[in-house]
Formats: structure tokens, sequence, C-alpha cells
């Protein structure tokens, strides 16, 4: 099974820089995507054999997520059922049946960290929301968690050690949603490799550098991380500030 993540920065302009080319070649089972930046009604992708399921955020032009399968789920659910973290269009669950598939945008801390309080207190009710599905049946986690989690996954650790996406609170986050049963894909199988990012700043051509972070997991519920049989950035996709990143899994 090959699942796909992908922060597109804007579907509508992604759409015109490659999207439905790359969509086609790849022929994922099931492909999410983040920070779709729509409204509905803004555009209709044709996905033939495609079910789709759209999350928008309530404010316009920003985050939004998107799930495309091509099995039909048993269940969709929009958000996590929080009042507070539910208006910005960043999670979509999707029952499969034999498992549980989730692609979420994960909030930026922001500029001089404004919002990293909220950020901690989104992570601790994701991570409390997770946990409770994985109770009940395996979970595949895929999105721009917007941390990179070690020293191996951004280019220049020291001199972005407070920035956002990278400040102690973030990565501790993401240690304790690994601590509570999940599981990296891309680190489980490749602990060592360096200069792995999914995510560059179209600033200081940070791309041709390779002067980047890695940001889109994937993660699995620790019952089958054993099931897993490659993890993949896909570096040479463009049409976007992030590149997609690849799950293959054999249930």
């Amino acid at each position: 099974m090959k699942l796909i993540s992908w922060n597109v920065n804007g579907i509508r302009a992604c759409s015109g820089k490659g999207f439905m080319d790359f969509f086609k070649n790849i022929d994922a089972d099931i492909f999410g995507i983040q920070e779709s930046k729509m409204q509905e009604g803004q555009l209709k992708l044709d996905l033939p054999g495609y079910h789709q399921y759209w999350n928008y955020a309530k404010r316009k032009g920003y985050s939004g997520t998107a799930v495309f399968t091509k099995k039909e789920p048993v269940n969709v659910t929009y958000g996590m059922g929080i009042e507070k973290h539910d208006d910005e269009g960043r999670l979509i669950t999707l029952d499969m049946g034999d498992y549980i598939f989730i692609t979420v945008y994960v909030p930026n801390s922001q500029n001089e960290l404004k919002r990293l309080d909220y950020r901690m207190e989104w992570e601790n009710d994701f991570r409390a929301y997770v946990s409770d599905l994985a109770k009940k049946k395996p979970v595949i986690i895929c999105g721009d968690m917007n941390v990179a989690h070690n020293d191996i996954d951004i280019k220049n650790p020291a001199s972005n050690h407070h920035n956002p996406g990278f400040t102690d609170e973030e990565r501790g986050k993401m240690t304790e949603l690994l601590g509570a049963g999940f599981t990296d894909s891309f680190r489980m199988l490749y602990p060592d490799t360096k200069d792995a990012y999914s995510w560059w700043s179209y600033r200081f051509n940070s791309r041709e550098r390779n002067a980047g972070w890695r940001i889109d997991y994937f993660l699995v519920s620790d019952d089958i991380k054993t099931k897993i049989t490659d993890s993949k950035i896909l570096t040479d996709i463009y049409g976007s500030d992030h590149c997609p990143v690849e799950l293959d899994i054999e249930f």
C-alpha cells in the first residue's frame, strides 16, 4: 500500500505547478494534503477513482487539509471535536476498517513564538486524541508536523535553536508523541541519514543549497511498525516549498 502526504502550500497554486501530473503518476492508495488554503467551491479536482474529503478553515486562504482515497472509508471525522482547535481545518480522520488514517497540519508557533502556548495546548490535545484512537485499531498519521525533531533533521541546528519549529518545547512534544506509542517511519528505517529534508525556505536559494528542515512525517502506531516496507522523501518533486513524503506499508 502506497501512502502520500504533501503540504502543497496552496492547492490552487500547486495545481498549476504539476500537482495533477504527480498525483496521476504516483498512483497512491491514499493521498493526504495540508495547507490547501482554499474554501469550498474555489477549485474542483478531477480525481477519477478517488473519494475526496476536505476540511476548510473558516479563515479564507488559510490552513486546510484534504484526503483522496481509492477505498471508501467506514467513517470520516473532521477536527478533534474540540471547538477551539477545529475552525482551522487542520485535521481529517478516516476509519479505513483495518486501520485509521489521519492527515494533520500542526499549528506553526509563528514569529517571536507568539503562538507557542497555543501550540503546546494543541499538541497535548492531539496526542490524547490519537492515543485514544490507537487503543481501538492501528493508526497512521501523516502531515506537516511543523517541527524538526532532532539536530539531524535540520541543516543549521545551532542558529535555529530558538526559532519556531525547532524550540525545545516543540521538539519535546514530538518526543512525547513518539513516547505515547508512535514511530517516526523515516527515522526507523534511516536513523543516520543526513541532509534529508522536506521543507526549504523560499529565501536565500535554500532548496538549491539543500538548507532545509524535515518537518513532514509519516508516524505509525508501534503495533504496525514492522509492516513498514519503506519511507521516502520525494525531493525531486516541486510545486511547493515542501516536497511530498511517502509511506509504503503492507497490511
